[in-house]
Order: structure tokens, then C-alpha cells, then sequence
């Protein structure tokens, strides 16, 4: 073999490692984004960069109240109210991409699969209640200290218990912002991170919450 031919392999064999490490920093340990959508106004707006920690999806740790989280978009977001309703929160996942190569793209490049940014607002087993306004958690009037004063919480589920395995989200620009307030809770397998990082601007970089 050559050194031309030699030093041409070892510049493949480079590429393909750096491609390789890049794929498996991005599913299991953290990965880049961009804000695209006014539903987390003032806390995220759109443009704004921000880095994902994907540990704990691939660690299964558990979620907690108000954190920020990504997740894979419901297949159905708007469904009829006999699909979708206070006996039955719990959106609907249909898509399943078919064979590995669209497995591929759709889960670990994501170019083909929509994700959206919402807020943790109530677990597994905690009955949820959207009134006067208001969030209530088991009884209790949810302290929401990241929302804007004049902001009114409604919804079309508005008296449900969380499904076990599932969670619900809402954004915090509540009247801007689709979330399983129509489309119902998502269950856990469908979260794909945790919102970490603000990178841009620079001025506001730091710890989201």
C-alpha cells in the first residue's frame, strides 16, 4: 500500500470516528437546538440557542415540577373530543417510521421528526384542575412564579388525573401555545430531553429554568 493510499484511509477512518462520536454525543449526552415557536415566551424566545441534556433519557431519570423538557410531536394534535378527553388524557403516537435507515434519520439525525419545548407542570397519579385562571394540583392552586402577571390558564382538559407513565405539559405563553391541554399527556418514552442551557445570546447565557 502506498502512503498516499495509506494517509487517504487514515483520513476516512478519521472522519467516520468523528461522525460516529458526534452521533452518540448527540442521542445520549447533549445536543444543540434552536427555539422556534413563541409558546415559552418570556422564558424561551424564538432564535434563542439553547443545548439539551439528553442524560436523562438515556439514564431514565425521573422528571420534576417545572422543568423544561422536549418531546417528540403527538401524531394527532388536534384530536375530537371523543379520542381525547378528561377519561382519556393521553395523546396519540401513530408514526412509526418504517425500516433502519428511516429509524435512523428520524430518531438519531431528527431532520424528519418535529420536536416541541413545554414546561413539567403535573406527574403521574396527580389530578390536575384548569380553573378561575388557575392550575390546581391535588386541591392545591399551582405556584407559577415564570408566567407574566396577567396570564389566564384554559383548557379543554381541565379536570383529569395524570395516566401513570405519562406526564403534562403546558407552555408558559399559555394563550400562544398548543400543549396536552389539547392534545393530552405524553408519556414518558416520547420525552427526549431536558432544557439545559441558554448559548445566544450571549448575555443571557446560562441555567434555563
Amino acid at each position: 500500500m502506498n502512503d498516499k493510499l495509506k494517509n487517504a484511509l487514515e483520513w476516512v477512518a478519521c472522519i467516520i470516528t468523528a461522525i460516529v462520536l458526534a452521533l452518540l454525543v448527540k442521542y445520549f449526552i447533549a445536543t444543540p437546538t434552536i427555539v422556534k415557536s413563541v409558546s415559552m415566551n418570556p422564558t424561551l424566545v424564538e432564535n434563542q440557542r439553547l443545548l439539551l441534556n439528553r442524560l436523562a433519557r438515556t439514564f431514565h431519570s425521573d422528571l420534576e415540577r417545572g422543568e423544561i423538557v422536549t418531546f417528540e410531536e403527538p401524531s394527532n394534535l388536534q384530536p375530537s373530543s371523543s379520542k381525547i378527553n378528561n377519561e382519556n388524557p393521553i395523546a396519540e403516537y401513530e408514526y412509526k417510521p418504517s425500516g433502519l435507515i428511516d429509524s435512523f434519520f428520524y430518531y438519531v439525525i431528527e431532520n424528519t421528526k418535529t420536536s416541541f419545548i413545554k414546561r413539567v407542570i403535573a406527574l403521574p397519579g396527580e389530578h390536575v384542575e384548569i380553573k378561575y385562571g388557575k392550575v390546581y394540583i391535588n386541591g392545591e392552586i399551582l405556584d407559577e412564579p415564570y408566567l407574566q402577571d396577567d396570564v389566564e390558564t384554559t383548557g379543554n382538559l381541565d379536570d383529569f388525573i395524570v395516566p401513570e407513565g405519562t406526564v403534562f405539559l403546558m407552555g408558559d405563553n399559555r394563550e400562544n401555545s398548543l400543549d396536552c391541554r389539547t392534545f393530552g399527556c405524553i408519556p414518558f418514552e416520547k420525552i427526549e430531553s431536558k432544557v439545559w442551557i441558554r448559548i445566544w445570546p450571549l448575555n443571557l447565557f446560562g441555567k434555563v429554568e
